[in-house]
Order: structure tokens, then C-alpha cells, then sequence
């Protein structure tokens, strides 16, 4: 397989997801199709995927939750560990754009063996790493 399309991230809102992750990530809404029956085909994917880490076109379908189930895994998808990780070629911009949008971190940037990195929440509590891989940072 050359490489994985998208990754479904369970939602409250549709307009209130492609909110905070096209403003305050500044990730692109590549696709919002009304499906008929109430649901909606929504997929945001970061500027230029595909760049760092070659993931290709990787994207996140943003699925609304439909019943009970679903509803109670909005915001601990990955069982409050981190589980999804976004990657820079500048963190330190991209820490203070996403800061200034009122992106919520959990600690101050650290410059570990791997890169420089910090742990924050999206609008539901999902906890995503930014990082710069050392092979694109020159403070790690």
C-alpha cells in the first residue's frame, strides 16, 4: 500500500470541527459533501501534506457522532494518550500561530533527542504532538 488516505476522528459539530482546524491549525477543508441523510462527507488535511515524514496526502475525515457509542469517544479517541502527531519545518512558528489562536498546550515546548516537541488538545481534548523532527530542527 503507498500510503494511508484518512483517518476518521469522531466529532460533535461538523461546522464547529472544520472550525478549529482549518482557523486555529490552519489546516485546508479539502472536502464538505451533504451525503442526504443528515451526514456530511468533511475532510481537513494540514497545507502541503505530504512534505515532511512523506505521508502523502493524509487527511482526517471529520465524521459527526450518531448515536450514544459514538458520542462517548468524542475527545478520548486514543484513551488520553497522544494519538495524533502533526509535523513542522518550524515549530516555533507554528507554536506561537497556533497559541495566538487559542490552541490549548499541556506543557512548554521541549527539544528532546527526536525533535522539538509539545503536547496540546484540539476542541474535544484529543491530545496531538507539533513536531519538528530533529532532522529538520537545529535546536534539537
Amino acid at each position: 500500500m503507498p500510503s494511508i488516505a484518512l483517518v476518521t476522528l469522531v466529532v460533535r459539530d461538523y461546522d464547529e470541527a472544520i472550525a478549529f482546524y482549518t482557523d486555529a491549525l490552519g489546516f485546508a477543508l479539502v472536502e464538505d459533501t451533504d451525503r442526504g441523510d443528515g451526514s456530511r462527507w468533511v475532510v481537513v488535511r494540514p497545507h502541503g501534506a505530504g512534505g515532511v515524514g512523506g505521508l502523502g496526502n493524509v487527511g482526517l475525515l471529520l465524521a459527526r457522532a450518531k448515536n450514544e457509542e459514538e458520542e462517548a469517544t468524542v475527545g478520548n479517541q486514543t484513551g488520553g494518550r497522544v494519538g495524533f502527531f502533526l509535523h513542522t519545518e518550524d515549530f516555533a512558528r507554528d507554536h506561537a500561530r497556533m497559541s495566538a489562536a487559542g490552541v490549548k498546550f499541556l506543557e512548554e515546548p521541549r527539544h528532546e533527542p527526536y525533535g522539538s516537541v509539545a503536547v496540546f488538545e484540539d476542541l474535544y481534548g484529543n491530545r496531538w504532538d507539533l513536531l519538528q523532527p530533529a532532522d529538520a530542527d537545529p535546536l534539537a
